[in-house]
């Protein structure tokens, strides 16, 4: 059986976090949530006192940090920082450290290293592009703003569960906008990804057309 690397691509709400984490729970694979890579590095340097305009200090506090993922929880120097991270405020730090190339560069480094022997299933936005151009099978998801917002607003852990749908969508839009425009590594859809809409399909139909498309590359 052939030791894959997948890579799950997409903007926030399009249902990369669910697919990741049961294609990894089905797999017996290890689950890499590189977003999640980003937010712990933002809550370091906020928490650190560390100014994001500082970008050599922020990547030389990301290059020392222990960042970690197990069962769902996210710890950075062994700080649990699962729920923190999940916020309104972390989106936005989250979104202007992955504009940091020094950042970006010292994190793909380890997302590299933890899917270097296959058998991962990692999400973020640059995965199929630029972490494993060469991935045994890339997934690109998406979903209408309007649909991704509804998402995100059933979550209270990102909206605190007092945010209004129309604000909810402006800021997945104008993240949207931050991750595909930005000058290292942008959101973008790679010539050899697989594009799946999943505005109305549900969770359970997402996993299982791509357990189909998996099929063959599993027995190779």
């Amino acid at each position: 059986m052939k030791n894959l690397i997948i890579a799950i691509d997409g903007p926030s709400g399009a249902g990369k976090g669910t697919l990741a984490r049961t294609l990894a729970t089905r797999l017996g694979y290890l689950h890499v949530d590189t977003g999640a890579m980003y937010r712990s590095v933002a809550w370091k340097a906020a928490h650190d006192g560390l100014s994001l305009d500082d970008e050599d200090a922020v990547a030389a506090m990301a290059e020392r940090a222990v960042l970690e993922q197990h069962g769902g929880t996210v710890t950075i120097d062994g700080q649990d920082v699962t729920r923190a991270i999940r916020t309104p405020e972390a989106d936005k730090a989250a979104a202007a450290v992955a504009r940091l190339p020094r950042v970006r560069e010292v994190l793909v480094a380890r997302q590299r290293a933890l899917g270097a022997n296959g058998n991962v299933v990692m999400e973020g936005r640059d995965i199929g592009t630029v972490v494993f151009p060469t991935a045994d099978m890339k997934i690109y998801l998406d979903a209408s703003a309007e649909e991704r917002a509804r998402r995100r607003s059933s979550d209270t852990a990102h909206t605190g569960g007092q945010d209004t749908l129309a604000n909810v969508q402006s800021e997945l839009v104008a993240r949207d906008k931050t991750d595909s425009t930005r000058a290292v590594a942008p959101l973008t859809l790679a010539p050899d990804a697989v594009y799946i809409d999943t505005t109305e399909m549900p969770i359970e139909v997402v996993v299982n057309h791509v357990m189909m498309l998996l099929l063959d590359k599993i027995e190779i």
